[in-house]
């Protein structure tokens, strides 16, 4: 049985110790890795208020082709994903199963967004896919308060 004599190889391992540090090291979140944190409609609404944050209730079913844009596009995109973590609560609600929310928010097509102030009071709507620029526009202006004005 040979045996692996380790001394023979030291550029080898040494290569391979150092890149295994540096894996070790590198920073495991990424905006890339990042996703938007959804929640539930009563979840959502609870933790808006305890934490006075506007709310993104985003209406959609698995079957829309246009809801599947907006999750492939619009809400996959970094600095939407990094915007509505840090600024807004966001609630995500399929219309098949809860046709009742729906029923509320008047929701006839989807994809359909609605903005919510942290006390659940409704700001407005925008029903529709939105393009990436466009959401970004919008996110910030329910931020701010401009609709206010």
């Amino acid at each position: 049985m040979a045996t692996l004599n380790l001394n023979r190889y030291p550029v080898i391992l040494t290569f391979l110790l150092i890149f295994g540090c540096f894996l070790i090291g590198m920073p495991k979140s990424s905006a890339a890795a990042e996703s938007i944190k959804w929640y539930r409609y009563d979840i959502g609404i609870d933790l808006a208020a305890a934490q006075k944050k506007k709310i993104l209730v985003y209406f959609y079913t698995q079957w829309c082709p246009y809801c599947k844009k907006m999750d492939r596009e619009v809400f996959s995109d970094p600095a939407v994903i990094s915007f509505l973590n840090e600024n807004f609560i966001s609630i995500k609600v399929d219309m098949d199963k809860q046709k009742k929310l729906a029923v509320a928010f008047n929701v006839r097509g989807v994809p359909a967004n609605w903005f919510l102030s942290d006390k659940g009071e409704k700001i407005g709507n925008i029903p529709g896919y939105v393009r990436t620029d466009m959401f970004m526009k919008l996110l910030k202006y329910v931020h701010s308060d401009g609709y206010k004005e």
